[in-house]
């Protein structure tokens, strides 16, 4: 299981994403450009000294991630049909998470084999993509016995 972040613009959200990573055993993709210096210090401060545990694979660009893509590419998007609870996890899935201030584009969106929505109250249009990495991981790994130990 690994976790994906398409053109991310906040050091902090990456930070706690890698922390999530490596205490999860879940590898993290950075599709670049990203909107700050890898290692920023809000990214380094929300990741603490677990970020560096991380397995983390920088991506020149889109192509270059899909170069190497293993595994059905599921996206999280507020765009989709099918909600979390109602999705069906695989072990090799790559959860992708669009960039805070624009998402994925279209080209990005029609190339996942899975899109999932998180179901929150009306009036509501999105969580943060850390807490939704979190939910959503905390879901595949449920359903596909990926805990730790």
């Amino acid at each position: 299981m690994r976790i994906a972040l398409y053109q991310p613009d906040i050091a902090g959200n990456v930070g706690t994403i890698l922390r999530l990573g490596a205490c999860m055993g879940a590898g993290v993709d950075l599709i670049e450009p990203m909107g700050f210096a890898f290692g920023d210090r809000a990214m380094v401060r929300a990741g603490m000294d677990y970020a560096g545990q991380a397995e983390v694979v920088r991506h020149a660009d889109w192509d270059a991630f899909m170069a190497q893509l293993s595994g059905r590419l599921v996206l999280l998007t507020t765009r989709a049909a099918t909600s979390l609870p109602a999705a069906r996890f695989e072990a090799d899935d790559v959860l992708l998470f669009g960039s805070e201030s624009a998402g994925v584009p279209d080209a990005v969106h029609d190339r996942a084999d899975l899109r999932i929505s998180i179901p929150m109250r009306a009036g509501f249009r999105s969580l943060n993509v850390a807490v939704s990495a979190a939910m959503a991981l905390g879901e595949a790994l449920r359903q596909t016995q990926g805990w730790p130990e």
